[in-house]
């Protein structure tokens, strides 16, 4: 477990890290390569994990009555009791995480994309589903987003990981803390944040702090953990974002220009059309909290929800919304 108050977010091994994958070799990604600078990471293989060595045959995924086994292709050799019982040791003793960055495509990672066959026999495939070991991970963390680095080049899907990281660790060190004082500075900060995702479970969460006695913390921090998994489990609608950028500027609306008014306006039109991302519009709103002033925006993590640093508006050609 991390000590460093970073998010803590596993990953496979063969992304930058070490060469493990089947053929020896691994894939450097970029993307996770920025995030190393801001992150904790546990570092994972299942196949090495299992035993396998490096180089090796490949694996499939072959299903049948039961479910399925994990094959070897060359050797037909099965290895699913031995990638059940190391996913299953790896993440009872895993502890505390935030996220998990997984290997598209792979038998044991993959993410909605391993292949599944329906027989040993060389075959095409019939579906594509989750590995192995990501599927025991989605189950065990239904709270978590766990993604692939083939998911996370769209813009909006890496958008919403980093959001969503970023909160789930924070509210690690809220959890900690014990306080009553943190979790509601917690929550302040991130009250313009939470109405982007669900005004409904904003206002659930609004009530728990705002109706707090004074008594038994841990029944407030369990109920208010249970309501956050729920609101992160929404994804926050462009239409929401502007909603809650609106009613931001209605905070310094009338010391703008009409220029000013202009531009932001055809800002929020190029938003709602796709044409730019959402951090174009909370970059030109925060610089005019900055330059008015504004305390009660100043903190609110709707305009910064996870480091500059992180952000990149390249995106895999699919819609930003």
């Amino acid at each position: 477990m991390s000590n460093s108050g970073k998010p803590i977010i596993v990953v496979s091994k063969c992304l930058g890290f070490e060469p493990c994958r089947y053929n020896g070799g691994m894939e450097p990604n970029s993307f996770i390569e920025i995030l190393g600078d801001y992150v904790d990471f546990i570092k994972v293989c299942p196949e090495q994990g299992c035993g396998l060595p490096t180089p090796r045959d490949s694996l499939k995924i072959i299903e049948n009555d039961d479910g399925y086994n994990v094959v070897q292709n060359k050797t037909n050799m099965i290895f699913t009791k031995e990638l059940k019982e190391f996913t299953s040791k790896f993440l009872s003793e895993l502890g505390e995480v935030d996220g998990f960055i997984l290997k598209s495509k792979s038998p044991t990672c993959g993410i909605k994309d391993a292949k599944i066959y329906p027989k040993i026999e060389k075959c095409c495939f019939t579906k594509k589903g989750n590995g192995v070991f990501s599927d025991e991970v989605i189950k065990k963390y239904p709270n978590l987003l766990v993604e692939s680095e083939g998911r996370l080049t769209n813009y909006k899907i890496r958008e919403r990981f980093l959001t969503n990281l970023y909160i789930l660790s924070d509210f690690r060190e809220v959890k900690k803390s014990n306080s009553f004082e943190v979790l509601r500075e917690f929550h302040l900060k991130n009250s313009m944040l939470f109405i982007s995702y669900s005004q409904k479970y904003s206002k659930l969460l609004d009530e728990l702090i705002y109706n707090y006695n004074g008594d038994d913390f841990l029944t407030l921090i369990k109920e208010y953990e249970n309501t956050l998994n729920v609101l992160l489990s929404r994804t926050p609608r462009y239409t929401s974002n502007i909603n809650v950028c609106l009613r931001a500027i209605e905070q310094f609306r009338e010391q703008l220009s009409d220029e000013e008014v202009k531009f932001i306006w055809s800002t929020i039109d190029k938003y709602r059309n796709g044409i730019v991302p959402f951090s174009v519009l909370q970059y030109l709103i925060k610089g005019y909290i900055i330059r008015f002033d504004i305390e009660n925006l100043k903190d609110q993590t709707f305009f910064h929800p996870y480091p500059d640093g992180l952000i990149q508006v390249t995106d895999s050609g699919k819609s930003i919304h």
